[in-house]
């Protein structure tokens, strides 16, 4: 099975209302029930970021956000499905649950 990110695009953290929370929470059951669910988590506001560079040896840290954007993401599923159109549908009720855009990824080697 490969496995895929499903990204929730946003741009106001912890903006879900209680019945979008009610249908994300019954569209995770359905991901575990029918062997899709692998992890999902909701994120924090970009502004507690931190961008962490040690190419060069010894950390540089700042504060924030890597890019300045509208939108961003604030939260994600990865699951499992044999192929990319098994996936879509499935990001496709994401989106529904979540009420928010989705984005649909491969992993490499997926």
């Amino acid at each position: 099975m490969a496995q895929y990110l499903i990204s929730v695009l946003d741009d106001t953290t912890g903006s879900a209302t209680d019945a979008e929370m009610a249908a994300i929470g019954e569209f995770n059951e359905r991901l575990r029930a029918d062997g899709h669910w692998v992890f999902a988590g909701g994120l924090a506001a970009p502004e507690t970021a931190t961008v962490v560079d040690a190419r060069g040896g010894s950390p540089l840290l700042t504060d924030g956000p890597y890019v300045e954007t509208k939108e961003y993401v604030g939260g994600f599923w990865i699951i499992e499905a044999p192929d990319f159109d098994v996936a879509l549908p499935l990001a496709a009720l994401a989106s529904q649950r979540c009420n928010r855009r989705v984005e649909l990824r491969p992993f490499l080697g997926a």
